[in-house]
């Protein structure tokens, strides 16, 4: 099994999720996050004055998938999520040893 983090734009939430679930991924942990990379930030005139910002806010999706998903999972988001801009996000792919689900105490690939 695998856990995939994947920091991306907040406009680009819909599309993603709707393309998850197109290839049969069952569920997802959404978070609003800040923070910046490369970009930097940047700057924004308010009333005269100029603002530096430098989080910016993004959209982290956890899932855990089986590993016969994973490349058809990292290819729907990044087909999904990629605008072509600097700030598009990263995905992040760890192994998960275990889960157990809380209600029924299933394991494995059964409580996902």
């Amino acid at each position: 099994m695998k856990k995939i983090e994947a920091i991306i734009k907040p406009f680009k939430l819909d599309e993603v999720k709707e393309a998850l679930n197109e290839i049969g991924v069952m569920g997802l942990t959404v978070t609003e996050v800040k923070g910046y990379g490369r970009q930097k930030g940047h700057t924004e005139l308010y009333r005269g004055a100029e603002y530096t910002i430098d989080f910016l806010p993004k959209i982290k999706i956890d899932l855990i998938i089986e590993d016969n998903v994973l490349d058809q999972a990292l290819n729907v988001i990044k087909s999904n999520a990629q605008t072509g801009r600097i700030g598009d996000g990263k995905i992040f792919i760890s192994n998960v040893e275990d889960i157990i689900r809380i209600r029924t105490g299933e394991t494995g690939n059964d409580a996902i």
